[in-house]
C-alpha cells in the first residue's frame, strides 16, 4: 500500500513540475535593423530590449513595457511584478534627452514595437495579443506609438493592431520635455502633434488610463488623463477606462498598478481569443 501511495506521489510531483510554465531571458537585443545602427553610434549602444518569455507555452501576450524617467533618464529593467504571470516582457531602452531630441524617443519606441511585431511568433506568441505600457515617460511613448497611427506605418504596421493600450500616468498633453525643447515652461501646457491628446480617434484597441491620486499626481496628471478618456469617448471608442489610485502619489502608483494591468491584459486576451478562435 506504501508503495502505490509513493508511486503516485511520484506521478503528482512529476505532472506538476512538467506542467510549470519556464521561462527564458534575452537582454541587450538590438531592435534597429543592423544598417540603420552602425550608422549611428547612440543607436547602436542605446537601442536595445531586454525579452522575458515563456519556452513552453504557445500563443502567449507580450506586454511591451517603457521605462519612465522624462525622456532624461531612467532604467530598463524588467519590471518584476510581471514575471511569472504567463506572458513575455519586452523592456525598451530608447534614445534620451538632450541627446536627442523628438521624435527620436518615440520613434524608438515605434521601431521597438516592430521588433516584437516582426518577431514573436517565432517564440511561440501571438500578434494578435500585443499591449503597450509603460510608466510617466514611458507611458507617454506607448500613448503616441498607439494613437498617432504614423509611427508605426513606416513598418507597415496598423496600430489598430495592438491589443491594448496600458500606460501608468502617461502624459497626454506635449511632454514637457518637449516642451522644454521648444522654450516653453513644463507649468504653460500645449498640445501639438507631440500631444497624445491631438491624436484622439474612433479607431483602435482598448484603453486603459490608470494615474495616481489626483491630489498626490505630478502636474495635473490625472486631469490629463482624464481629458483623455472623456475625449475619447465623445468620438465614441468603443473601450476607454480611466482607473485612478487614491493615496497614491506619481511614483508610487506603480506597483499598485501592475495587478491592474495584468488584470486588464488577462481580459482582453480572453476576448480577442474568443474572437479569432486562437487556442
Amino acid at each position: 500500500m506504501l508503495r502505490k501511495h509513493l508511486s503516485l506521489i511520484l506521478v503528482l510531483v512529476f505532472a506538476f513540475c512538467f506542467s510549470q510554465t519556464k521561462y527564458k531571458t534575452e537582454s541587450n537585443i538590438p531592435y534597429y535593423p543592423e544598417n540603420i545602427s552602425k550608422k549611428d553610434t547612440y543607436i547602436n549602444s542605446q537601442c536595445k530590449l531586454n525579452f522575458y518569455y515563456p519556452t513552453n507555452v504557445k500563443n502567449f501576450a507580450t506586454v511591451i513595457w517603457f521605462h519612465g524617467g522624462g525622456l532624461t533618464g531612467g532604467n530598463n529593467e524588467l519590471p518584476k511584478e510581471l514575471l511569472n504571470e504567463n506572458i513575455a516582457v519586452v523592456s525598451v531602452e530608447y534614445r534620451l534627452a538632450p541627446k536627442v531630441k523628438a521624435p527620436a524617443y518615440i520613434e524608438d519606441a515605434a521601431a521597438a514595437t516592430a521588433w516584437v511585431f516582426n518577431n514573436i511568433e517565432k517564440y511561440g506568441g501571438s500578434k494578435d495579443l500585443i499591449f503597450e505600457s509603460g510608466h510617466s515617460a514611458g507611458g507617454y511613448l506607448a500613448m503616441m506609438i498607439t494613437l498617432d497611427k504614423k509611427y508605426l506605418q513606416k513598418y507597415q504596421i496598423d496600430a489598430d493592431q495592438i491589443a491594448g493600450l496600458i500606460p501608468f500616468s502617461g502624459q497626454a498633453i506635449t511632454h514637457f520635455q518637449i516642451r522644454k525643447e521648444q522654450g516653453i515652461p513644463e507649468l504653460q501646457p500645449t498640445i501639438d502633434e507631440y500631444a497624445p491628446l491631438f491624436h484622439v480617434r474612433k479607431e483602435g484597441p482598448p484603453i486603459v488610463l490608470i494615474t495616481g491620486d489626483r491630489e498626490l499626481e505630478l502636474l495635473g496628471r490625472y486631469e490629463e488623463n482624464a481629458y483623455l478618456a472623456r475625449m475619447l469617448e465623445l468620438v465614441k471608442h468603443p473601450s476607454v477606462k480611466l482607473l485612478e489610485e487614491d493615496g497614491f502619489d506619481h511614483v508610487g502608483m506603480a506597483k499598485p498598478g501592475f495587478p491592474l494591468l495584468l488584470k486588464e491584459i488577462r481580459e482582453i486576451s480572453k476576448k480577442i481569443k474568443t474572437q479569432k478562435n486562437i487556442q
